[in-house]
């Protein structure tokens, strides 16, 4: 196992300018199509599959979606890396959107389920459907957390993260919140509800496993790999892919230090952090804003390059 390589790029001239619309890509695509995927269980999860248009580039994008966040929110995002030649799925997972029972009432799923079920459920129908593609994944929040869960995470041919970093409430600006949150008022409520409601901060409501093993994890310094031993440490440690993360200096969650946190688990990685200022890109992002259309021209363009050179990188190319 060797150190990651770790290129940082801090506050510098690291997307292109939005003072000028010339040369833009205008894309029309269709609305996405069905898409199911069966998790590694059976389960079976609602997808969305944008086909590509123009010319393919030999990937295809798997979009994993944040806590709470609905594989809708990604679609303009998606369909926008179709219309560059790049089919892109999303997907939702166990319990939410799309992909929710009835009920969340004694539904059992946990935390690393989202990972090592689905997300693995994931990137096994996407390679089914598109033999021969290298699969490229776009991770937003925790949804660049999980790969490592994932049986089949060689499979991949790159990561691309967003805000994602380390659970680790002492990472947080707001620490003592965060404690509070996951000392008191998340178990509270999901003992009242059998669940954690959305409206608690969640955007979606969260099974009680998920949320319960979230916070154990949240309030443990090794966050995911606190639980899963030495083999799922070197499960992380051992991923031999490029990965571009990208952060910025206005997010109240992914602070830098909990983005190092979690780039520093995938530690055979070539690992490439992009901070960035709101000066930079001229209005803010936050948490969520990376996928706001009006950073079509910026971060949506610089992610896409990089999508499309790891489609055509020999080096990572996966046997069909």
């Amino acid at each position: 196992m060797t150190q990651a390589t770790v290129l940082e790029q801090g506050l510098g001239p690291a997307v292109r300018s939005m003072a000028s619309d010339e040369g833009a890509i205008r894309v029309d695509t269709g609305p996405g199509v069905p898409f199911p995927i069966r998790a590694r269980d059976g389960y079976t999860l609602s997808g969305t599959l944008y086909p590509h248009s123009g010319t393919e580039l030999g990937g295809v994008v798997l979009v994993s979606a944040a806590v709470g966040a609905r594989q809708r929110y990604y679609g303009r995002f998606a369909a926008w890396l179709a219309g560059r030649g790049l089919p892109t799925v999303t997907y939702d997972y166990r319990g939410i959107g799309g992909s929710r029972p009835e009920s969340l009432t004694g539904f059992g799923a946990q935390f690393q389920d989202w990972g090592a079920l689905d997300l693995a459920g994931a990137i096994a129908t996407v390679r089914e459907r598109f033999p021969g593609r290298r699969v490229l994944v776009v991770g937003h929040s925790a949804g660049g957390q999980l790969l490592g869960l994932a049986d089949n995470a060689r499979e991949v041919s790159a990561l691309l993260t967003v805000t994602s970093g380390s659970g680790y409430y002492r990472l947080f600006p707001q620490r003592l919140r965060m404690a509070l949150n996951w000392r008191v008022l998340a178990p509270v409520l999901v003992k009242s509800f059998g669940k954690l409601p959305g409206w608690a901060g969640t955007g979606e409501d969260l099974p009680a496993g998920v949320a319960e093993q979230w916070a154990r994890w949240c309030l443990t310094p090794d966050y995911l790999l606190s639980e899963g031993g030495e083999a799922r440490r070197e499960a992380y440690a051992s991923l031999d892919l490029p990965l571009r993360a990208y952060s910025f200096t206005d997010d109240p969650i992914g602070s830098p230090e909990a983005v190092r946190a979690l780039l520093s688990i995938y530690a055979d990685a070539a690992v490439e952090h992009r901070l960035l200022s709101p000066e930079q890109l001229g209005q803010p992002i936050g948490h969520f804003g990376f996928f706001r259309e009006s950073f079509r021209d910026t971060l949506w363009a610089d992610a896409a390059d990089w999508l499309a050179d790891k489609a055509l990188s020999p080096r990572y190319a996966q046997s069909a």
